[in-house]
């Protein structure tokens, strides 16, 4: 038990002052790592919306296809 309790307390602690020295050392103030994680989750959500809109195209191209094969 208490093996299991010194090494909850040091991965908190050791949780604890990584974020700290993280927000010390970040080269970004927070509005702009806001900006660029919200550009970045753009440009996902728009790379992913064109790749389904591609593979959406793509797969009715390939069910008139094999409609009109079947006719």
């Amino acid at each position: 038990m208490s093996k299991t309790c010194s090494f909850l307390k040091g991965a908190i602690l050791g949780g604890i002052i990584g974020s700290i020295l993280v927000l010390l050392y970040t080269p970004f103030t927070g509005e702009e790592c806001q900006k660029s994680i919200r550009g970045y989750i753009y440009n996902i959500q728009n790379e992913v919306r064109r790749a389904g809109e591609e593979k959406r195209l793509e797969l009715e191209r390939e069910l008139e296809a094999l409609r009109s094969g079947q006719k």
